[in-house]
This record gives structure tokens, C-alpha cells and sequence, in this order.
């Protein structure tokens, strides 16, 4: 193998990654992802806009569904660009700082959601196990400063991931294994000593989606516990209903996080573009489903959006 001198970051170039072994198909496999981005884009615009716009639903479930959907957009956003241009224009190449930029907000984006399912976990615990004190826990001011620590936790815990990223060195391979820049790619391809990295990497997803993981387990434990005290089937089922979207918010967050992880581990004999195009849907699957999750499970929101969007039928 040849040599290649270091490069300094200011003038590092990376080249990303479209789907390994299906680059003569990338055309017709954007179709899917363009319409995927579509659907994110639209439904978490569309939900934002009928709970800013609808009064009826200036409630603190609703608040934090805004967070969510802002944190999905966020995600689409920070993907977009450099997906859809391999796809569309073979458009590989990137600099180093435009790379570290977007790490540093798909990772901040993913914890965000992380720390969002996390805040609507709570704010079922309090709907459910403590309903009389719902409104005087969860104001409007206190969700507000949720939101703003939310934001400071993820800043916090990632900032000095992305600033270590300039203390590497660069010398054999500059290309990126996925469509977008990702931590755990770009150190692997560093040819300095990238221990801290790893480490501090680690050590953001434990306190991150591992801490969180566990207390929404907790949460539910503790709704369980409580929806099984109540004696009539009809309240049970009815203080369940509430919980559903937000489960399945949950399973479309972890379960194609730990099946990616399985997949590293395990499947290191699989094609590369099962790797690639699992991260990409990875990434994709929650901003995608979470609109249609609570349009169709929550009534509230499925009423406000055909009120919205289909005046004219609502007043019928």
C-alpha cells in the first residue's frame, strides 16, 4: 500500500459513500429515499403547524410532540444534502469542517430525540400515575426549560467530541463508508492514536440513549403498575390508549439503533450496502413514521389535521 503524506484538516477533502456494489442503480434507489425525505419533511411540518395554529391543542403532550417533530426535522435536514446529491450527482466529495459540522448535528438531533422520548415518557408517568397534579407539574415555563436543557445536554456532551476531530491526523484513506458523515467513520479512518475519541464516543452513547432507554423502561414499569390498579377494563384501556403512540415512537428509535449494532457486530460478512443502506433507514425510519404514528393513534391530532388541511369536510 502506498504512502500518503498527513493532510491538515483545513484542507482535507473526504469522499463519501453512495451503496457499495449498487452504484449502477443509485438512480432508481434515491426514489425511495426522496419520498421517504418527502414524508418526513411534509409530516412533521404538517404537525407542527396544526398544533401551533389549533388552540385546542396547546396542551403539554403537545409540546413535547412539537419537540419531536422539530428534532426529526432537524435530522432530515442534516442528511439531506449529501444523500440525495451521491444519489442525484454523484456530489462525494466534502471538506473536513462541512463534515465535522455534519456529525456534530446528526449526532446532536439524535440525542435530542433520545432525550424528547425520554421528556414524553415523563409526561405520560405524570398523565397517568398523578393526573391531578398534571397541569400544575408540567407548565408551560418548566416544558420550556426542558427544551432549553435538552438542547444544553446535547451541546455539552458532544462539543468535545467534534473539537477532538481536529487534533487527527489523516495519511491513507479519506473515504467514507456511509452517505453522510458519522463519529465512529470518520476516527476509524484517522491514522493517529483515536482512543479518546472512542472512549468519549462510548461514553456519549451511554449517558445519552442508554441512560434515557432505561428510565423510559422505568416510566412504563411504573405505568403498568399503575393502569393494573385500576379496576374497571375501560380505564385500563383507556389510560393504555394514551400510551401507544408514544411506544411506538420509542420502538422506531431503538429498535433500528440495536439492530444496526447487531448488524456491525455480527454481520461482518454481509454485503457492504446491507451495512450502508441500514444506517441510512436508520436515520430515516423515525422522522418517517413518527407523523404517521400519532396522525393515525392520536384523534386529537387526526382532527386538528383534517380540520386544517379540509376545512370545508370538518364543518359536515
Amino acid at each position: 500500500m502506498s504512502s500518503f503524506p498527513n493532510i491538515t484538516s483545513s484542507s482535507l477533502i473526504f469522499f463519501l459513500t453512495g451503496v457499495p456494489g449498487l452504484e449502477a442503480t443509485q438512480a432508481w434507489i434515491s426514489i425511495p429515499f426522496c419520498c421517504c425525505y418527502i414524508t418526513a419533511l411534509s409530516g412533521n411540518g404538517v404537525i407542527l403547524f396544526v398544533i401551533i395554529t389549533e388552540s385546542s391543542l396547546h396542551e403539554p403532550m403537545y409540546y413535547f410532540l412539537t419537540m419531536l417533530s422539530t428534532t426529526d426535522l432537524g435530522l432530515c435536514i442534516s442528511t439531506l444534502v449529501t444523500m440525495l446529491g451521491i444519489f442525484w450527482f454523484n456530489a462525494r466529495q466534502i471538506t473536513f469542517y462541512a463534515c465535522v459540522v455534519q456529525t456534530f448535528f446528526i449526532q446532536l438531533f439524535t440525542v435530542m430525540e433520545s432525550s424528547v422520548l425520554l421528556a414524553m415518557a415523563f409526561d405520560r408517568f405524570i398523565a397517568i400515575c398523578n393526573p391531578l397534579r398534571y397541569n400544575t407539574i408540567l407548565t408551560e415555563s418548566r416544558i420550556i426549560k426542558v427544551w432549553f436543557a435538552i438542547l444544553v445536554r446535547g451541546t455539552v456532551i458532544l462539543m468535545p467530541l467534534v473539537l477532538l476531530l481536529k487534533k487527527l491526523s489523516f495519511c491513507q484513506s479519506y473515504v467514507l463508508h456511509h452517505s453522510y458523515c458519522f463519529h465512529p467513520d470518520i476516527i476509524q479512518l484517522s491514522c493517529s492514536d483515536n482512543k479518546i475519541n472512542s472512549i468519549l464516543g462510548l461514553f456519549a452513547l451511554i449517558v445519552t440513549a442508554g441512560v434515557d432507554s432505561i428510565f423510559i423502561l422505568l416510566s412504563y414499569i411504573l405505568i403498568i403498575k399503575t393502569i393494573l390498579s385500576i379496576a374497571p377494563p375501560e380505564e385500563r384501556h383507556k389510560a393504555f390508549s394514551t400510551c401507544i403512540s408514544h411506544i411506538g415512537a420509542v420502538a422506531i428509535f431503538y429498535i433500528p439503533l440495536i439492530s444496526l449494532c447487531f448488524v456491525h457486530r455480527f454481520g461482518k460478512k454481509a454485503p457492504p450496502y446491507v451495512h450502508n443502506l441500514m444506517a441510512n433507514v436508520y436515520l430515516l425510519i423515525p422522522p418517517v413514521m413518527n407523523p404517521i404514528i400519532y396522525s393515525v393513534k392520536t384523534k386529537q391530532i387526526c382532527r386538528a389535521i383534517k380540520k386544517v388541511l379540509f376545512p370545508r369536510a370538518s364543518e359536515v
